[in-house]
């Protein structure tokens, strides 16, 4: 039979427990980043929405949608020479961006070299996003805030 201080110990125990049930509960249940948001130095701007269980992001704005000779910008880096004539405004940015953690995990695609990355996306409170992007690995990262702009 305990005595009054393991019987407190237990309670204790019990509450601690509990207390770490309902954080990961509710970290679970928070709300996905959807929204538009604004890169570093409103570069570009993206829509992100669920789809189903995934996250999605469209761009859907760039500070300077042109390129030099006035044309809208296309994905002129795609590895697949089909894909270099489509427009950039549009694009689907994320692949498998699945929800990990308090996070979310998967692949961006990055219209600027036409490369795809492994990456995570982290809520910074209600109005800031990390974006985190890797090689090698993980080896070698960049993280990137969005803020946003809805």
């Amino acid at each position: 039979m305990p005595n009054g201080f393991e019987k407190e110990a237990l309670m204790m125990r019990g509450i601690l427990v509990a207390s770490a049930l309902l954080l990961a509960a509710s970290a679970a249940a928070a709300p996905a980043p959807v929204g538009v948001w604004s890169m570093p130095k409103d570069k570009a701007t993206i829509r992100i929405s669920t789809c189903g269980d995934a996250l999605c992001a469209t761009l859907i704005g760039l500070r300077k949608p042109n390129d030099k000779n006035g044309r809208p910008k296309v994905d002129k880096h795609n590895p697949n020479p089909a894909l270099r004539n489509r427009p950039v405004i549009g694009l689907s940015l994320l692949t498998d961006m699945r929800r990990e953690g308090n996070g979310w995990a998967g692949r961006f695609y990055n219209p600027d070299d036409g490369r795809s990355y492994a990456g995570t996306i982290m809520a910074d409170g209600s109005s800031r996003l990390k974006l985190r992007g890797c090689v090698i690995g993980g080896l070698l990262c960049k993280t990137q805030v969005l803020r946003r702009v809805d």
